[in-house]
């Protein structure tokens, strides 16, 4: 019996894609990303329509925050959750068969025209409670009760798809609604928590080995959970009164707070690297956000609610997810960790397409062509991503961790 993720990994002798759960959701990620934004952009200008019961908008939302965010954070917790707990990953035809759950709500929600709500809404929502089913378990049998809010974290994100589908199904405007909220509520407080562990440390690591000078502050420490605080009780405002002063105001102070938080991470250090400096760059799109959103909030009509949302949804998630992907690729396939100019490439084409679609907020009357540009940049990150690790994510068996 295998006793080790190595061992377990070179016993199993079926697709080289099974072998960690990186790599089916991250390469599924990808590709999910280009084809729903391909999809997206004609419908966007009515040339193509889906047999979907949802709006053309709310189709867009519900797929990039559960179908595509709903990938990576499987992925990176199938892959971080065995180094928390010391045990075994999830290998082989169990892992499939989360990626076949996973492909199945993409294929129930895009075909719901012809479905019942209710079978769609299972056929979904199978996915995030199975997978959050194998991370309670993994938690308990590791007894590594610390990261049970983490499980809380993704049990509000499937809580966030089942309202947004019961949203859909009375047909309300669900890409405006509870479930969204909640969803990216949900996301931001693992960006928050999540990445309040992994860019500090990260960066701490790579400046190590540069010499003297000033590292980031240790993670979690007093300031960090007052900041946290902070942000959950804005998101929680926002969540319940979305066009309230007080939420506005809530918002503007989270904003405030973390940009304090990051100024604390040396990322003015990691310019040498940009595998650590996108790091930074991602997590400042969740400051930017909250003070966006409190901004139009209390004085409306600046980017508009969607193109300041946008700065959380395309910046902090699309940005923070890219580059956790491509760190955590190389990393656990034994790449060096440094970012080329191909993954450089991919980073910018990312950004590019976060201020097109902000820009398109600010001057509605150039929307069409700057909704064009940030699709077509949002296409080449992801298919960037694609061809330059989908060898290694298909092809190359797992190297030893590092």
């Amino acid at each position: 019996m295998a006793t080790t993720t190595a061992e377990l990994m070179r016993a199993w002798r079926g697709p080289v894609i099974l072998t960690y759960g990186f790599r089916p959701f991250f390469f599924g990620a990808a590709i999910w990303a280009v084809l729903s934004m391909l999809l997206w952009v004609p419908m966007l200008s009515g040339h193509v329509r889906l047999p979907t019961a949802f709006d053309p908008v709310t189709w867009h939302a519900h797929e990039f925050l559960f179908g595509y965010l709903g990938a990576v954070v499987a992925g990176f917790l199938l892959t971080a959750v065995p180094n928390w707990t010391g045990r075994l990953p999830l290998v082989g035809w169990p892992l499939g068969g989360l990626a076949v759950l996973w492909l199945l709500g993409r294929l129930a929600v895009a075909l719901s025209l012809a479905l019942s709500p209710l079978f769609v809404a299972v056929a979904d929502l199978a996915f995030p409670v199975v997978l959050g089913a194998v991370i309670l378990r993994e938690i308990v049998a590791g007894r590594n009760w610390r990261n049970l809010v983490v499980l809380a974290m993704l049990t509000a994100f499937a809580l966030a798809n089942a309202v947004f589908h019961l949203e859909a199904a009375h047909g309300d405007y669900a890409a405006q609604g509870y479930g969204l909220r909640l969803g990216l509520g949900a996301g931001i407080m693992m960006i928050a928590v999540i990445g309040g562990r992994i860019v500090p440390s990260f960066t701490r690591n790579w400046l190590a080995k540069r010499g003297p000078g000033r590292l980031p502050v240790p993670p979690m420490q007093t300031f960090d959970k007052l900041s946290l605080l902070v942000l959950l009780a804005a998101l929680l405002a926002w969540l319940a009164a979305p066009y309230h002063a007080a939420s506005g105001l809530a918002l503007l102070l989270a904003g405030l707070v973390h940009l304090v938080r990051l100024a604390r991470w040396a990322g003015d250090r990691t310019l040498g690297e940009p595998l650590v400096m996108v790091l930074h760059v991602a997590y400042a799109f969740l400051p930017l956000g909250a003070l966006a959103l409190g901004v139009e909030i209390l004085s409306p009509g600046g980017l508009g609610m969607a193109g300041a949302q946008h700065l959380w949804m395309a910046g902090a998630t699309g940005l923070m997810t890219l580059a956790v992907m491509t760190r955590a690729t190389l990393g656990h396939t034994g790449q060096a960790l440094s970012a080329g100019p191909g993954t450089i490439s991919i980073y910018v084409a990312l950004v590019l397409a976060v201020l097109a679609r902000v820009a398109a907020g600010l001057w509605p009357e150039q929307a069409a062509w700057l909704h064009g540009l940030s699709g077509l940049a949002w296409i080449t990150a992801f298919g960037g991503f694609a061809m330059l690790y989908g060898r290694v994510l298909l092809c190359l068996p797992a190297a030893k961790q590092v």
